[in-house]
């Protein structure tokens, strides 16, 4: 069956897409991939509708398709494949995160990274608590679209106002000064859905931190916080910021990065 529904969705999207949406959209993520130009929803409504007309689908005929799939070097089967693997998650287990994680190596993007994460590693997660040793190994790992992952896996208890916030303060804490805009873009995103419910607990841990986060983080964690917290906050990062430019400066940058390196290894624990 994998082949088949496999084909079938590659014939469906075929038909779907435009030239010009394609284009667009390679540009958009900058995509070394092959684009059809089929938009989400309609891509999302096929996914399911040809689904539907499975028979039932066993777990070795999921991985099968969702590797036949994601083979093709398409942006939009490989969305199909995630799109898929959401709608059957049921199916899937531990034995199943060696997969999830070649796709997410495999990704290059966040438009399938950001799916893959919270909404498939996520649940796994909170499913099989010892799965948190995999996210520990990858907050540590060189590809920063598995660190992202790693970060992201845990956003859907924490926007829901539970999850294991001590695990991702020590992943974004050792993350913090990293330069990499998607990094410091995912911890603003998890700290901003956190304090919609919790605001006390991203302005108690981003406080006595605001000087070590970029700019991009700091905007988005704080953007729903209480006005005196988000002001505190952000002065702390301007007090620190415009501080004296030379004597120490040099000795400062050596002592963030040593520190910055004992922070990623504390994050193993």
């Amino acid at each position: 069956m994998s082949g088949s529904l496999a084909a079938q969705l590659e014939a469906a999207l075929a038909r779907q897409g435009t030239k010009a949406r394609a284009g667009d959209q390679k540009a958009y993520l900058k995509s070394a991939l092959v684009h059809l130009g089929v938009t989400v929803p309609k891509l999302r409504a096929t996914v399911a509708m040809l689904d539907r007309a499975q028979p039932p689908m066993t777990h070795d005929d999921l991985v099968a398709t969702a590797r036949a799939l994601w083979s093709r070097g398409i942006y939009e089967l490989r969305a199909a494949a995630v799109e898929l693997l959401l709608r059957r998650s049921s199916l899937l287990g531990p034995r199943d995160v060696p997969l999830i994680e070649r796709l997410i190596r495999d990704a290059h993007t966040w438009a399938l990274v950001d799916v893959l994460a919270p909404a498939i590693i996520g649940p796994l997660v909170v499913a099989h608590p010892a799965l948190g040793r995999t996210l520990d190994r990858w907050a540590n790992d060189p590809e920063f679209w598995v660190r992202r992952a790693a970060l992201l896996a845990l956003l859907g208890p924490l926007r829901g106002g539970g999850g294991d916030f001590d695990r991702f303060g020590r992943y974004a804490d050792a993350m913090l000064e990293d330069k990499e805009f998607f990094i410091r873009k995912a911890i603003g995103w998890v700290l901003r859905e956190v304090s919609k419910r919790r605001p006390a607990v991203v302005h108690a841990w981003l406080l006595p931190r605001a000087h070590r986060a970029s700019g991009l983080t700091l905007r988005e964690a704080t953007k729903y916080l209480p006005s005196e917290q988000r002001a505190e906050i952000l002065a702390r990062a301007r007090g620190h910021r415009s501080g004296p430019a030379s004597g120490g400066q040099s000795s400062a940058s050596s002592s963030s990065s040593a520190s910055s390196s004992s922070r990623r290894r504390a994050a193993r624990r």
